[in-house]
């Protein structure tokens, strides 16, 4: 084992004392007084001779009472320096170290700090790590000990004792180089972001992703409005224009997440990622070539954004442990969130100083920025990045091992689990009133509120505002729950319990509330709690089977944008026969028949192998 010693100063108090440097004994109070400035290396009665032990030419070493010491005689370098290998002498004679005997007559009270590492960045003891490729018969097994004894005055020393078996042959190779800490040219330590774990680089490069997804998918819904006065579009016109998009990305649900369980999400991320961006691109060339051209475009970028969400789960399985599963889902999900503020609030201005083509334009070409930094930082899974610790490495996989892609998908096993169709049942009775508040709230605001058209965008941002703060907020919440032994399944159902009755119940005052205010505040409240949903059904994919949570996504998701295309449509039916009671009756029963399937079906145990 390699050891090394610093001998560190910060005031320096000299006090004279009549030790004689020709004299071979000293007195037993002589000896004890010494002591409280020295480092006490105590070895067994069996100690070979063959025992190395560290000094260098500013200690002097001798032999008490059957203890070697070491104490400091001078002013030390400041440099790093290594251990020089000595054999002790077993006798009472002492071992002169010093060229210069004079400085013997003064004692240097200084702090001894002593290393035990292979690792001289932090101070103070560390616990010997493995000493790979050294034959460890023989070496020290050290017992480690608080300080023994302290100083008074300025300057404080310190003793430590150290005992065990006499360490064996260490070859000279395994010195280990220890500096002072206080010089950046005796110690080195990684820049932060060297020292910033990899799964959060995945994490956040998931995020920006979906940042970008939902910026290229609301920007149309702004810049619709231009578009529609330059070609003379009709109102029917416009809404098959907005729901082409809806075509590929029913596609693909299922099929990314095949793609992804088999080949990897970074693969099938960033072929998304790439895929949509050129089509936001390419859409103004297929708007002025026609109503068609339009549409093809709009269902190719579809088919990109439909794969995201499948290929995430896949990748954040892999990389993320079950203790930071909620938060990390949240964050991300929270980026598609701020991408529809972001879209919102950034493609009026784009069309106003640049014309409606710059928003797709500019949009678009961001992904070529992320999917650059997407090759260059992410793997599909941990065992795929050099980059990766073996700590980081431990700590993901949490004792169990990473298996290898599936080559094919059990669907009958899949479609036989209840758990599973309490995915697919919530996510549609969640999708329902979410896709109804988010698509019909202009609407609400402008026929029922009598807010104009200005101020009913601006407050359309402050559901997704309010989303993706509670979205980190739930993620944090269930991850302390897990980390202080609630089950994971209890977990579930509690967060997703709050994300189906917190909006039953501010639906239900909705339309009790007289005042445009409360009714902002009510929309709010009710998308804030939904949020809770980041943690209760979007992680529970990764709970039950992490080898097919793309396929489970995907599943389920495709549900959920049923629901969406349904409920919308849906809602343009009631409105016309009856009022908004009425829409927001019919989501607040799917709101409790979702609650009642998940809290008796679903599960936090892994249950798909």
């Amino acid at each position: 084992m390699a050891m090394g010693a610093v001998l560190s100063s910060s005031r320096a108090a000299f006090l004279a004392s009549p030790l004689s440097s020709s004299s071979s004994s000293s007195s037993p109070g002589k000896q004890q007084q010494q002591q409280h400035d020295t480092m006490m290396i105590k070895y067994s009665s069996t100690s070979s001779p063959h025992t190395r032990w560290p000094v260098c030419s500013q200690l002097v070493a001798g032999h008490t009472n059957g203890r070697h010491v070491a104490r400091s005689t001078g002013k030390p370098t400041p440099h790093q320096f290594s251990a020089q290998i000595q054999q002790p002498q077993l006798n009472s004679t002492p071992m002169r170290l010093c060229n210069n005997a004079g400085l013997v007559k003064r004692r240097l009270l200084s702090r001894v700090e002593c290393f035990l590492s292979s690792d001289p960045v932090t101070s103070g003891w560390q616990k010997p790590k493995n000493l790979t490729g050294l034959d460890t018969a023989g070496v020290l097994q050290p017992e480690y000990r608080a300080p023994v004894r302290k100083q008074r005055g300025d300057c404080r020393a310190e003793q430590y004792e150290m005992t065990g078996a006499p360490m064996g042959d260490v070859p000279a190779e395994a010195a280990v180089l220890v500096g002072d800490a206080n010089n950046p040219e005796a110690v080195s330590s990684p820049a932060w972001w060297q020292q910033f774990p990899k799964r959060m680089t995945i994490v956040v490069l998931c995020f920006f992703s979906f940042l970008l997804c939902n910026m290229d998918r609301v920007n149309m819904s702004i810049a619709i409005l231009p578009m529609s006065a330059e070609f003379g579009w009709s109102p029917a016109t416009v809404g098959l224009i907005q729901s082409s998009f809806f075509w590929g990305y029913l596609l693909t649900q299922i099929l990314g997440g095949i793609w992804a369980d088999r080949f990897g999400g970074k693969v099938v991320l960033g072929f998304g990622v790439v895929w949509w961006s050129i089509a936001t691109i390419l859409t103004p060339f297929a708007a002025k070539l026609g109503l068609p051209f339009l549409l093809v475009v709009r269902a190719f970028m579809g088919i990109g954004e439909g794969v995201a969400m499948p290929a995430m789960n896949n990748i954040l399985s892999k990389w993320i442990p079950v203790s930071e599963r909620s938060r990390s889902l949240a964050l991300v999900y929270s980026g598609m969130y701020l991408g529809s503020v972001t879209g919102l609030a950034f493609s009026p201005f784009l069309i106003s100083k640049f014309g409606w083509p710059s928003v797709f334009y500019g949009f678009g070409s961001l992904g070529s920025i992320w999917f650059t930094l997407w090759q260059l930082k992410a793997r599909s899974s941990p065992n795929e990045d050099p980059e990766v610790t073996e700590d980081e490495k431990r700590h993901i996989l949490g004792g169990s091992t990473m298996k290898e892609p599936v080559s094919s998908i059990p669907w009958k096993l899949i479609l036989s689990k209840p758990a599973v169709w309490a995915l697919i049942v919530s996510h549609f009775c969640h999708n329902w009133g979410t896709f109804i508040l988010l698509t019909w709230m202009p609407t609400y605001y402008n026929q029922v509120l009598k807010f104009n058209l200005t101020e009913s965008g601006l407050l359309c941002v402050l559901p997704w505002l309010t989303m993706a703060v509670f979205a980190n907020v739930g993620g944090w919440i269930a991850d302390t729950l897990v980390a202080r032994g609630v089950s994971i399944t209890n977990v579930r159902k509690i967060m997703q319990s709050i994300g189906f009755l917190g909006p039953a119940l501010f639906l239900t005052l909705l339309s009790k509330v007289r005042t445009p205010a409360m009714a902002v505040l009510c929309m709010a409240c009710s998308q804030g709690s939904d949020a809770f949903s980041q943690s209760g059904l979007y992680s529970n994919h990764q709970d039950i089977g992490p080898r097919y949570a793309g396929v489970l996504l995907g599943l389920s998701n495709t549900a959920g944008v049923l629901a969406g295309v349904f409920g919308t449509a849906a809602t343009g039916y009631i409105l016309q026969k009856g009022s908004w009671d009425s829409v927001f009756q019919v989501a607040v029963l799917l709101y409790i028949v979702g609650t009642v399937v998940w809290n008796v079906f679903s599960t936090g145990e892994r249950i798909l192998e």
